[in-house]
């Protein structure tokens, strides 16, 4: 099979490279390396793909293409849903850069790899430190992931097969809850809200029923409602099942910590505390629980200890459940953890602190506070759960269809929120606004000018 010319330009192994190479492993041919794939299979002709370009041309032709995307550095951003434009200092970047930290991979020579261990520990505490919980593992592949996870942990632990969610929780997270309960034969019931929060009534029905395992509940919810926690686990606990609550960290800032309130396991996306938007990823999840939880939970846990001399360091204290020791057997086959993203997570809070992160959520909720009134004050709009408290997102009833109103944002160079007509039908012309510590007055207020009609 001759290598096309288009390849030959960007790979630089010459012909007698890769005569070199097939003389080795004892194949006369590139036919020949491949002939355990039937013919039937096999690409017969060359790929339909223009002439091969130089590299200055290659270089302007990708700028042009990429230049057809638009980015937040163009656009003023009101969309979230689970993806959030939050200010991440420039330091985050500068420390996540460094070669230690880009080039290391999974620590499984703890004497090798004592920065990577020690980084997933702070990273640890400060999760343990913000949600209320008493051990954190080393992070999973993203929110929703993270609790899907945290329901086969309760189904595991109660020996129950009913899982509850609330229809509140990002409707992304429950599609994914949806093909792990089906994949391992366990019954999920979505929970209607009232008001914008969880029907408490109907959670109660439910679990008079009895076997559930588990509620999923989401505070801020994925329509920016904090959920009220009183009493909940109470009443999950009388009838043997566990808490689970999924959050966000920027948010515990201001919130009170899920563990204070009877959570059994808080879980929940990263991405707001020092990673990108980047057309959605990556960033990483991340799940805390009890203690006596601890040895049920997916992937790997760093521990500090003394080494013979007396010296701290760090090790992987449990990781037995993970698929590269018991296979098949695995609690999880989750294995690994997105370290980098956890280190930028780990940088971004600690320049922060705790006073930076209430600042940062005060910030949020006054804007958001001034949006909401401003826009409800122009007539064409209003609150969909009024009454109900909102951190960071809110969702709004517009007197246009949501796409024509993005539609005239956008052309003003604002990304608008999304519409929820796909998603929640039954609300109507329903737009889910969100409003970071980076949206400024003057921004906000072009917004409510544009979508009332008014100048751009």
């Amino acid at each position: 099979m001759e290598v096309p010319y288009f390849m030959s330009q960007y790979i630089p192994n010459t012909e007698a490279d890769r005569r070199a190479m097939l003389d080795a492993i004892g194949v006369a041919s590139i036919d020949e390396l491949f002939s355990d794939i039937p013919a039937q299979v096999r690409l017969a002709k060359a790929l339909d793909l223009p002439e091969a370009l130089s590299e200055p041309a290659l270089a302007r032709h990708l700028r042009a293409l990429s230049g057809k995307n638009k980015n937040l550095d163009e656009l003023t951003c009101f969309l979230g849903a689970g993806s959030y434009d939050h200010f991440i200092p420039a330091a985050v970047d500068t420390i996540v850069s460094r070669g230690e930290f880009t080039t290391s991979y999974t620590p499984y020579q703890p004497e090798a790899a004592q920065g990577t261990l020690q980084a997933i520990f702070e990273y640890q505490t400060m999760v343990c430190e913000l949600t209320g919980m008493e051990v954190s593992n080393a992070s999973m592949y993203d929110g929703a992931t993270a609790a899907a996870e945290a329901m086969v942990i309760a189904a595991a632990e109660t020996r129950r097969e009913r899982l509850l969610v609330a229809c509140s929780v990002n409707p992304e997270t429950i599609r994914v809850l949806g093909t792990y309960c089906w994949s391992r034969g366990y019954e999920l019931t979505v929970l209607p809200c009232k008001d914008g929060r969880l029907d408490r009534a109907a959670l109660s029905a439910e679990l008079a029923k009895g076997d559930v395992a588990a509620l999923l509940l989401q505070t801020p919810s994925f329509f920016g409602v904090v959920e009220d926690l009183t009493g909940l686990a109470d009443e999950l606990h009388a009838a043997k099942a566990l808490l689970i609550v999924s959050t966000d960290l920027l948010a515990l800032g201001c919130l009170k910590a899920p563990g204070e309130l009877g959570a059994d396991v808080v879980v929940g996306d990263g991405q707001s505390v020092g990673s990108n938007v980047s057309f959605g990823g990556p960033a990483f999840g991340f799940m805390a629980a009890t203690k006596k939880l601890m040895r049920k939970m997916p992937g790997r846990i760093v521990g500090q200890t003394k080494d013979v001399k007396g010296r701290n360091c760090y090790v992987l204290t449990l990781q037995a459940r993970e698929q590269h020791i018991r296979r098949e057997k695995a609690t999880s086959n989750i294995c690994s953890n997105q370290n980098l993203c956890i280190v930028a997570a780990s940088v971004y809070l600690s320049l922060m602190g705790p006073q930076g992160l209430r600042e940062v959520d005060e910030q949020i909720l006054a804007k958001t506070a001034y949006a909401v009134d401003a826009l409800v004050k122009t007539g064409k709009f209003r609150l969909a759960f009024p009454g109900a408290p909102a951190f960071r997102e809110v969702v709004l009833i517009c007197d246009e269809p949501v796409a024509s109103l993005n539609a005239r944002l956008l052309e003003a160079g604002i990304l608008g929120g999304l519409d929820l007509s796909k998603i929640r039908p039954e609300l109507g012309n329903a737009w889910l606004l969100a409003v970071t510590e980076q949206r400024t007055k003057e921004e906000i207020d072009r917004l409510v000018s544009i979508a009332a009609g008014g100048d751009r």
